[in-house]
């Protein structure tokens, strides 16, 4: 990558309507993960691995803690000439208008991304799961002299209606594209008969463009969308590639599957590894001290750092920053988010009903996410709901059976939520 210049773009805008209630005060990328983590830490961890240190992060809606997270967290010494920029939606004399799309939100910044003097522009989403080697996706565009390379994965037929679609040649140049298709007759020419379990190759949102190739197809006011406009346009008139990848990759995109993300890293083998010593996940060092357990069965649990638990039984559970878990609780298949703060005793008018940060003794929890800094009272028992099961109640909130606490609600003791 030395001689080149790449400039790295994250887009961190969008509302993440399906991960509500987790995104009412909070844009997507800055979703907590992994009981420390925040999402955005999984494209800038994979880029500073790569060797990119220039990057670029678009950001709009709900953005505030995303931007703390980010001046927090990402610091380049003097001697380094690498930076990691907020660019924020804002209005100017000549627009007016926030993002409409991600080709848009491009489009909104090229003046600071032409001013880096990039030759290559990497395009990635802010809110997936996955450690992937840029630099070799680098090499494959520049050995395919391509004009825009796609990193692809195959998919299988219940996630296609997710994805953009692609038709691959044997040589690996696309030559077919439908973003998000809806029906077998529409997939049906993009099928992978050697293939039948993942019959699809779909696009992961990773973009690589020659910086020239994209500057002349964004002039297209028209093209707001990179999936549903910009690369169906550019079949026509520029060789797009897809680089295939192979290993772990999930769109954390809704709450089921931000939840069984989660769990699925208490697992003694997932398939992704946070312990990875030569491609560490990067987050804001918060000089925590080591987390106290008190007379705890725990089985299959990942546990942060800076908690407090006394709980009686744990299981298939993550446990995040600062989380206080009170006696004789069981706490199965959830994943517990932990607070921004521990409990000042000058702040009153944070806590109406006097019951404190954490879970509270002799509490049963099942399938469950509680949010940042929630107040469970003594005594409630939560229980999942049937899959499918949608509900917006006062204090918590049902999607796809999985019950969701948000940030900073309380639950009442003695309450119960159960089908």
């Amino acid at each position: 990558m030395r001689d080149k210049n790449i400039l790295g773009v994250i887009l961190g805008g969008g509302r993440g309507t399906r991960l509500w209630p987790l995104t009412k005060l909070r844009a997507k990328p800055a979703v907590p993960i992994a009981g420390k983590y925040r999402l955005i830490d999984i494209p800038l961890s994979n880029c500073l691995n790569s060797g990119i240190n220039k990057i670029a992060v678009l950001t709009q809606f709900n953005s505030f803690s995303l931007h703390r997270h980010i001046t927090q967290t990402y610091h380049f010494d003097h001697f380094n000439p690498g930076w990691v920029q907020i660019l924020a939606a804002s209005q100017t004399n000549t627009n007016v208008e926030w993002y409409q799309g991600t080709a848009d939100a491009v489009r909104k910044q090229l003046y600071e991304i032409r001013v880096t003097g990039a030759d290559i522009v990497l395009v990635l989403a802010g809110d997936h799961l996955y450690r992937m080697n840029y630099a070799r996706l680098l090499k494959y565009h520049m050995e395919m002299e391509a004009d825009i390379t796609l990193a692809i994965k195959p998919v299988t037929e219940a996630d296609a209606s997710r994805f953009g679609i692609l038709k691959v040649t044997e040589n690996g140049k696309i030559e077919g594209f439908l973003e998000k298709p809806q029906t077998r007759e529409l997939l049906a020419p993009f099928a992978l008969p050697q293939n039948p379990a993942q019959p699809y190759m779909g696009s992961m949102g990773i973009y690589i463009f020659n910086s020239n190739t994209l500057f002349s197809l964004l002039e297209n006011e028209n093209l707001e969308d990179f999936g549903h406009d910009v690369i169906p346009q550019a079949m026509n008139t520029h060789k797009i590639c897809g680089y295939p990848f192979e290993g772990y990759w999930e769109d954390i995109g809704t709450i089921r599957s931000f939840y069984d993300s989660n769990l699925m890293l208490t697992r003694a083998n997932p398939p992704f590894n946070l312990y990875d010593p030569n491609h560490p996940i990067y987050t804001r060092p918060r000089f925590l001290p080591g987390s106290r357990v008190y007379d705890v069965q725990l089985d299959q649990v990942l546990l942060a750092e800076g908690c407090l638990v006394k709980g009686k039984f744990l299981r298939n559970a993550v446990i995040g920053i600062r989380s206080i878990i009170g006696e004789d609780v069981i706490l199965e298949d959830s994943v517990v988010m932990g607070s921004d703060y521990y409990e000042p005793k000058t702040r009153p008018w944070e806590n109406k009903h006097g019951i404190p940060l954490g879970i509270g003794k002799g509490s049963i929890i099942r399938g469950t996410i509680i949010d940042k800094n929630a107040r469970i009272g003594e005594n409630v028992r939560i229980q999942s709901f049937p899959a499918g099961t949608e509900l917006d109640a006062d204090n918590y909130f049902i999607r796809d059976g999985i019950v969701v606490i948000p940030k900073n609600a309380t639950i009442l003791s003695g309450t119960i939520i159960e089908p």
